[in-house]
């Protein structure tokens, strides 16, 4: 038994060492199996150097190599001398050897095509001396956090984001991607280029996508500040009056928004042509508009929180409904009010069943969604797949602004509801 470290539990340090030495092994097992010819990591790394192209990300290669080496002279270093130091030195090293060698599942194609050394090249081509190198320095990496006593529940986590992250990456590096068509192959662009954002907005793009987005900021506006009130209004009446017929106006509000809303769009969508809305802008507002109520569940519960001592003096004071609504009520619900608006906003901004069902082929109306769909037909996909993308990062930043900004109220709004 080696003797205790304060700060570390060297119960664990032999399991992460062979971990660490299982990786520095593999550098040297085959990294690239194919059609009988094998090369390792690090006769890959020398190829690199010595190709006359290359890749902008090839530095993946020789940084998985590098960190590798360094993890495992710093293993055998505090196998001798342990200290809190080193062995946390030691940690972060071999977490940065364990994102590079991840990484290499996404580069290995575009960094050896790149440099010439493989064509046609798929991850099965990968030698056993990938997967044991990536599976060691996840090995090794849980071991040295368990030494430093680090919740490896981290690396869990770490994963988790990654695999919730990546679509949002793929989309923008495609966005960004200089080469056209729907299919590449790889993950990571051999160019980039801003091109296909400008050409979303270029007056000689055939595409009115423009138009498309401000279409949506104007539904999405109105549905947003019509909502809310109507919202917030129906949450104080039945929160703080008391009627005939109450809790059987609840009880069909609440049975009516089980069902789906889809079920009933042939009939709404009848309605509308018959008063001449259809494929018209007002349209989405009226019938998003005319179900708000059924929304009121969590803003009542939020106002059942709010003593009703203050109803009762505000109306000694000779106070009105509206004003105690107006004046002392929705002072007090600031987080249930950002938090109603905000889920009215994205609820329109990404709305497109209904849309896409009312448009029709009325290009001029469509909403930013319906008009990215479009882009997706097998006519257009392989010409416009960039620029769709590149539409799909301009309709979801000014969401994710939003709602960064506003994410402290919209918390609020979930936990004060809860109370009631």
């Amino acid at each position: 038994m080696r003797k205790t470290v304060i700060g570390l539990n060297l119960s664990y340090f032999n399991r992460a060492a062979i971990g660490v030495v299982l990786g520095f092994i593999s550098l040297f097992l085959p990294y690239i199996s194919r059609d009988g010819e094998r090369s390792s990591m690090v006769s890959t790394a020398l190829s690199l150097m010595g190709a006359e192209g290359g890749s902008k990300i090839t530095f993946f290669v020789y940084c998985a190599v590098l960190l590798t080496a360094v993890s495992f002279v710093l293993g055998v270093v505090n196998f001798f001398k342990t200290t809190v130091a080193g062995v946390k030195v030691w940690q972060c090293v071999q977490a940065f050897a364990t994102a590079f060698w991840t990484f290499l599942l996404f580069a290995s194609k575009n960094i050896l095509e790149g440099a010439g050394l493989q064509t046609s090249f798929l991850n099965k081509y990968l030698g056993i001396g990938f997967w044991i190198g990536l599976a060691a320095a996840y090995f090794g990496l849980f071991f040295i956090m368990k030494v430093t006593q680090t919740n490896p529940g981290y690396i869990a986590l770490t994963i988790l984001g990654v695999i919730w992250l990546f679509p949002i990456l793929w989309i923008l590096l495609t966005a960004l991607r200089a080469e056209q068509g729907y299919y590449v192959g790889y993950f990571f662009p051999k160019g980039l280029t801003f091109q296909n954002f400008i050409n979303l907005f270029s007056n000689k793009s055939v595409l009115p996508f423009g138009r498309w987005w401000m279409n949506t900021f104007i539904v999405a506006s109105f549905i947003c500040v019509i909502n809310t009130l109507i919202v917030l209004m129906t949450s104080f009446v039945l929160s703080r009056t008391r009627f005939k017929g109450r809790k059987g106006f609840m009880n069909i509000l609440m049975i009516i928004g089980m069902f789906p809303g889809f079920m009933s769009l042939i009939a709404v969508y009848n309605i509308l042509k018959g008063l001449g809305l259809n494929q018209s802008l007002m349209a989405l507002i009226v019938v998003s508009a005319a179900g708000a109520a059924m929304g009121y569940h969590v803003s009542k519960g939020f106002f059942d929180t709010i003593p009703k001592a203050v109803d009762e003096a505000a109306i000694i004071d000779g106070a009105s409904r509206l004003q105690i609504f107006t004046r002392i009520t929705l002072p007090l619900s600031k987080s249930i009010i950002v938090y109603t608006a905000l889920g009215s906003f994205l609820g329109a901004w990404s709305d497109y069943i209904f849309p896409s069902m009312l448009f029709g082929d009325k290009q001029s109306s469509y909403t930013a969604a319906v008009g990215l769909y479009w882009l997706t037909d097998f006519r257009r996909i392989d010409t416009y797949y960039t620029q769709f993308a590149a539409g799909a990062v301009v309709v979801a930043l000014p969401i994710v602004i939003l709602f960064i900004w506003l994410q402290r109220f919209y918390v609020e709004g979930l936990s004060g509801s809860v109370k009631g």
